[in-house]
């Protein structure tokens, strides 16, 4: 294993995407895609290293970086936030050069998770299957990858989801004055559309332009349209400077997606201000980010929404997510459409009327 920012890290590498896996945590950055001439690295490691900040933190946020997996989602009355896959050592099953299998066995849930990373030749994409056995009861559940956008221009980066039937803010308080924290967004307002999304005291945010100048953290949370024969899966998308990052997933093993807008709101350990530009784009089963006691709930029955999926000790449920990148066009706007283009193949449409297509297998998803 290598170090890589600080942490253990297992490395991949297929010629066309390179990237760390830390054994702490289960964590995936720094990822580099080769583009032609050009190499991108979207996803963010933080402005600190795991031993540079308070070691009585959870090393979910001591190593914190990349992607990684949520079992439960959110906090926990006794236990680590966001459970023990993103906090613990897993331990390595099998790994070649393209592809990368690590298991933990996680004492707060019952869970044995096995978590599949694997790259595929000629392909700028992560292919993740997450299998997840001996779990009882009705639990929560996301993939967590963090995008850093700290060296973009206010607004330049350009954010997007698949259509979506409910969306709201976090509600109530998401970022505590008492604690040092701000958020610029009002809590429990919904929206129909990312460009107009209310503000605190007045007026409105366009939450698909990002960074913005305000110094804030904020959570909000859409809800995936059923897929259709046309539209298979559900996809989110940002846009950087020529180049688009995008996730595929099956919106009835994720039913939501949540923007946790990470732009310098708090001010305490081990953010200190210095947490910028960053977007979590979240594909979750839960009720924002709340704990599994919280999602368990059912809060959002009324919209035909699940917070929780049901799990049998007996089974084994594969959970599978893309990410990948791909080269846009001079002038490539806001991502309106992601659609199958043949098989191994998607088409991206901005909203200027300019597209481009790339290989990735959309299939595996579903």
């Amino acid at each position: 294993m290598d170090t890589v920012h600080g942490a253990e890290s297992w490395r991949l590498d297929n010629g066309s995407v390179s990237l760390a896996v830390t054994r702490e945590g289960g964590m995936i950055a720094p990822v580099e895609f080769r583009l032609g001439d050009r190499t991108v690295s979207p996803y963010s490691l933080s402005p600190w290293k795991p031993d540079e900040v308070d070691a009585g933190l959870p090393a979910l946020l001591r190593v914190l970086r990349g992607d990684f997996f949520c079992l439960p989602f959110g906090p926990q009355e006794e236990g680590l936030p966001h459970g023990e896959p993103a906090n613990l050592g897993w331990t390595e099953v099998t790994a070649d050069a393209g592809s990368l299998t690590i298991r933990i066995e996680a004492s707060d849930s019952g869970a044995a998770i096995e978590r599949e990373i694997s790259l595929r030749n000629g392909e700028s994409a992560i292919y993740y299957d997450t299998r997840i056995s001996g779990l009882d009861g009705e639990w929560s559940y996301g993939n967590h990858p963090i995008l850093d956008a700290s060296e973009a221009a206010e607004g330049q980066v350009r954010l997007s989801v698949s259509p979506f039937r409910w969306a709201s803010v976090y509600p109530g308080v998401f970022s505590d004055p008492e604690r040092g924290e701000r958020q610029m967004l009002r809590g429990g307002s919904r929206f129909d559309e990312l460009c107009a999304v209310s503000l605190d005291h007045e007026g409105s945010a366009d939450l698909t332009r990002y960074p913005t100048r305000q110094p804030s953290d904020d959570l909000v949370m859409m809800v995936s349209e059923e897929p259709s024969p046309d539209r298979p899966f559900a996809w989110s998308a940002a846009v950087f400077d020529g180049y688009v990052w995008f996730s595929l997933k099956n919106p009835a093993d994720f039913p939501a997606t949540l923007f946790w807008l990470s732009n310098g709101g708090r001010d305490g350990e081990p953010w200190n201000g210095r947490h910028k530009g960053r977007v979590g784009i979240e594909e979750v089963c839960s009720h924002f980010c709340d704990g599994v006691d919280v999602s368990r709930q059912n809060l959002l029955a009324d919209f035909d929404i699940p917070t929780v999926r049901a799990f049998r000790p007996e089974e084994t449920v594969s959970l599978r997510i893309v990410q990948a990148v791909a080269e846009v066009p001079g002038g490539f706007g806001k991502v309106e459409e992601i659609v199958p283009a043949g098989d191994g193949k998607v088409r991206i449409s901005d909203d200027n009327g300019l597209s481009v297509e790339t290989q990735v297998d959309w299939s595996f998803v579903l």
